[in-house]
């Protein structure tokens, strides 16, 4: 980032969503026989980030569906965990959603 440039509200989620990603937040586990590749989780970068910047339109009930089908994607041990970090990171983003 140049000096005095502001990021761009894309950058702003693309850079948390590479935080989550390296706080361990993952899709799958690693070496998972149905992992994705860079060029998927790139696709599933920007979905997601495209999702957050539509989050204020979305109703509460489907706010609620998407964050229920994030955290039941991983393994059934994974949920509490995702929950927690999913809840984190919406409250720490809220205004930016």
């Amino acid at each position: 980032m140049t000096k005095g440039r502001q990021l761009t509200d894309a950058e702003m989620r693309a850079r948390a969503l590479a935080r989550w990603e390296g706080e361990g937040g993952a899709l799958a586990p690693s070496g998972a026989a149905d992992s994705i590749d860079e060029s998927e989780l790139r696709i599933l970068a920007r979905l997601g980030a495209a999702v957050l910047d539509e989050w204020g339109e979305l109703s509460p009930a489907l706010q609620r569906n998407v964050i229920y089908r994030a955290r039941t994607l991983g393994g059934p041990g994974d949920h509490a965990r995702v929950k927690e970090r999913l809840g984190r990171f919406l409250h720490e983003h809220r205004s930016e959603c």
